[in-house]
């Protein structure tokens, strides 16, 4: 089945979908609406942690945590991976005071219009094919963890092998259906309302596997906190 080739992300001062997930680090389940109303909320949309790269961004927003906290405004971290295999990976490589749901369905990604991209002979249609040459051709840079700019497969291999991550067949059943998914970061003011976002989408894939300035971010939580 074809991916949707309709998805764009939600922008500036667009209101957010309510969307129900299971918890990971806490029983239950978490709402978008649980927020609304109460305080703003930063909602990370990432891939399965069999994602080296989403890995690493999942840590840098847990690692925001306290100072968003300090400014009145929760963390949402949602990752396409179930369940039990999602709370093995924190009981291991706990994070504190992380709020994690998952989503193997990515019914949270297509909500916020994030797409799931397919990898193609020789078809690029951005943000919904790409050619697997294009993909190929693009660079990763991550100083300190990578010796230099590479190509993303070989990039997310050095990785798995520094974090010592070895794929479960869940997650190989996630990479199946959603290797290609779009990864995005949105923040909601009290009423739900988008007040800035980062994503892969814009401009031809030029933001992949790259993070947030988090002075802008927090730039950004400042006026929705106030």
């Amino acid at each position: 089945m074809s991916a949707p080739t309709d998805l764009l992300p939600l922008q500036l001062g667009d209101r957010a979908p309510n969307v129900i997930l299971d918890a990971i680090t806490q029983e239950g389940k978490i709402a978008l609406d649980d927020f609304r109303g109460q305080k703003p909320v930063l909602v990370g949309l990432f891939r399965g942690l069999h994602c080296a790269f989403c890995r690493r961004h999942i840590a840098a927003q847990a690692r925001l945590d306290p100072e968003l906290r300090e400014r009145g405004v929760e963390s949402l971290t949602v990752v396409n991976t179930p369940i039990e295999r999602a709370r093995l990976y924190f009981r291991y490589h706990p994070m504190p005071n992380l709020l994690a749901a998952s989503d193997p369905e990515r019914a949270s990604h297509r909500a916020f219009g994030l797409p799931n991209l397919e990898f193609t002979e020789n078809e690029t249609n951005w943000p919904y094919k790409v050619a697997m040459a294009a993909a190929q051709d693009m660079r990763v840079d991550i100083p300190g963890e990578l010796p230099g700019p590479m190509d993303p497969m070989t990039a997310a291999a050095i990785l798995d092998k520094k974090d010592h991550y070895e794929l479960t067949e869940a997650d190989e059943q996630m990479i199946a259906t959603g290797h290609g998914q779009l990864i995005g970061q949105f923040l909601l003011d009290r009423q739900g309302i988008v007040r800035w976002s980062f994503t892969e989408v814009p401009e031809g894939g030029r933001y992949m596997f790259g993070a947030p300035n988090p002075k802008e971010l927090m730039s950004a939580v400042s006026q929705v906190a106030q």
